[in-house]
């Protein structure tokens, strides 16, 4: 009970928002989002995730928010907590090392970020799409320069985590999401006034409901779940410094809000522009760090060009730190806890490990092809093996766990906030979290290996 009363939490509600949306908005937010709604159909699209936020997202973030708060514990000890049960602390240490791979990768792109915003502020990137091509492949290639920024990046990462909670989370979400929003709102009213800027809106938006088919669904699906970071620990973990007042309904629906204003804002930002100098915007990096270094250099004048790819590669860069950020307090939480040493010494192991596998990753897609297993460099295996195994198996588990194993007075108690509050919708979230989510993970889960595609249903 001690450590429930002397536990870190968040100092305000806007604290507890934007801490917790930062975690969920990141990379994916502004380049596969837009991307897989102008590419499945536009507004129809849009309509579907939608309904997979508010079928599938948010009755997953609640859970995770449940068993956070309840467990006031690193994500493993949670689910130990809640569930009485070593073996769903398992559950939740599925979430604590998914989050600890992802932020091991995921600093690589984040320092390629980093490196854009060096290369944008020097001019370094050069003009024409040979030469940018160029760029990226000499700098990927490279065996420092990518680790260099990889571990910048996790060193400013770890210097928010040791200063805790409300100094270190909430402070720096506080300047760091509006910082973002700010960024987006200036880059978007660029974009959108181009000329011939109307054509890229029209692809964003234009519902074509001929390219629905059951593959967008699933899409759908998949994007709901890993755009709002369900399943890394990172919700349970901050949810775990949540006051007994916080609203946990009101809370999931604002942050899924934030999430889907955000990616539909990277749209605005993204076709607009691709689209007014003739270019179809593709996927994946290149379209990050290739494709859209040379449309800003096309669409604007060289002093706007500058300008608009400098603030463009600062807003990447801090939608992926939110993103460390909550990733690093899932891992360091849980060593501080269950190790039972200090937040500083645990914050320092955990970056240390990062640095690691991030060195490994970076040099595993340059010159050092040797770095692989199973034929896969280790930076496309530590991808596959935390987005499509670990977290759609820690969310089904996670929706079986909490709907069927917990008491319903327990996630009752905890959604009316000790009854303090009206559970107009609990039924409806008992349904959801009971069989609709486990069905749609385990959907989502098996088309990810051709299962549909194989029986004929897809």
């Amino acid at each position: 009970m001690m450590e429930k009363t002397t536990r870190a939490s968040f100092g305000s509600k806007l604290g507890i928002i934007l801490a917790t949306a930062g975690s969920a908005v990141g990379l994916g937010n502004i380049w596969r989002f837009p991307y897989m709604t102008g590419s499945n159909g536009g507004a129809a699209f849009i309509f579907i995730y939608v309904a997979c936020v508010l079928v599938l997202g948010i009755p997953c973030m609640v859970s995770e928010f449940v068993i956070g708060r309840r467990g006031a514990a690193n994500a493993a000890r949670a689910y130990g907590r809640v569930g009485k049960s070593k073996m769903w602390k398992l559950v939740g240490f599925l979430g604590v090392l998914a989050g600890f791979l992802i932020a091991g990768y995921y600093s690589v792109v984040s320092g390629w970020c980093l490196e854009y915003v060096y290369g944008s502020a020097f001019n370094k990137i050069g003009e024409g799409t040979d030469a940018i091509h160029g760029y990226f492949q000499s700098f990927v290639q490279d065996p420092i320069r990518p680790v260099f920024w990889a571990v910048l990046f996790l060193l400013i990462s770890h210097f928010v985590i040791i200063r805790g909670v409300r100094n270190g989370i909430e402070k720096a979400s506080k300047v760091l999401m509006p910082t973002l929003f700010i960024l987006l709102l200036v880059i978007v009213v660029s974009a959108c006034l181009l000329p011939g800027a109307g054509k890229g809106i029209a692809f964003l938006f234009k519902p074509e409901f001929d390219k629905v088919d059951g593959n967008v669904f699933l899409g759908a699906l998949g994007q709901s779940f890993y755009s709002l970071s369900l399943a890394m620990g990172a919700i349970c973990t901050y949810a775990s410094y949540f006051s007994r007042d916080t609203h946990l309904t009101k809370s999931a629906v604002q942050i899924s809000v934030i999430d889907c204003l955000v990616a539909i804002l990277a749209g605005l930002m993204i076709f607009p522009a691709a689209f007014s100098v003739g270019v179809n915007p593709d996927s994946g990096p290149s379209l990050l760090f290739v494709t859209l270094p040379n449309v800003f250099q096309q669409a604007f004048s060289p002093l706007i060009g500058y300008v608009v790819s400098l603030m463009f590669y600062a807003l990447l860069s801090l939608a992926a730190l939110t993103s460390i950020i909550s990733l690093h307090e899932v891992s360091t939480a849980y060593l501080e806890e269950e190790m039972n040493i200090s937040r500083k010494k645990a914050a320092m192991i955990i970056t240390a490990c990062f640095a690691v596998i991030a060195t490994f990753c970076s040099l595993s897609l340059g010159k050092f092809e040797g770095l692989s297993l199973f034929g896969l460099p280790l930076f496309d295996l530590f991808d596959f093996f935390t987005a499509q195994i670990l977290l759609p198996i820690g969310g089904f588990l996670t929706c079986i766990f909490l709907g069927w194993f917990v008491p319903k007075q327990t996630v009752r108690d905890e959604l009316t906030n000790g009854g303090t509050l009206r559970g107009t919708f609990f039924a409806v979230y008992l349904f959801l979290i009971r069989f609709v989510c486990p069905l749609c993970i385990l959907a989502v889960f098996l088309h990810q290996f051709g299962v549909f595609h194989w029986v004929g249903f897809l």
